[in-house]
């Protein structure tokens, strides 16, 4: 039976973990400014997917990168001791995509108000093209008023 609020405390357990061990243990210098973002386990607790971002260029994200793959067996003895659960999950780290789209979609939002703008110095004293009421009117035609019978 998959208990969810367990792989969820697990979860949040081997990240807190993993950060820790990889800021005070593991003293590999191809491993640049590496947050670890979130985790995720597993129902049957047997393999967790850690995700972790990178400040820098591609080549610090690629070293990051296999300095993690590397300092696993290290990362998954810590969280075995300090868990201290039967059967230790596997850890898979994946690369977050969230801060790449956070900027595209940053990206998107000033292009749009730099078109927005162009639009509203373009749209400054323009007049419309043709009448200025487009649109036709229905004209009532009044009748003369009827001269008033009395004063005759």
């Amino acid at each position: 039976m998959v208990d969810a609020a367990r792989a969820r405390r697990l979860a949040v357990r081997i990240r807190e973990i993993v950060a820790s061990t990889l800021e005070h243990q593991v003293k590999d210098p191809r491993l640049g400014m590496v947050t670890i973002t979130d985790a995720k386990v597993t129902g049957d607790l047997r393999e967790a997917s850690v995700y972790y971002t990178v400040y820098g260029d591609d080549a610090e994200v690629t070293g990051s990168a296999i300095a993690l793959d590397s300092a696993r067996g290290v990362l998954r003895s810590a969280v075995g001791k300090q868990t201290g659960i039967k059967f230790v999950p596997t850890l898979t780290f994946i690369s977050d995509a969230v801060p790449k789209t956070a900027q595209d979609i940053e990206d998107a939002l000033a292009r749009a108000r730099d078109i927005d703008a162009e639009v509203a110095a373009k749209r400054h004293g323009a007049a419309f093209a043709g009448e200025p009421d487009p649109y036709r009117q229905l004209r009532v035609e009044v009748d003369e008023p009827e001269e008033d019978v009395s004063e005759r």
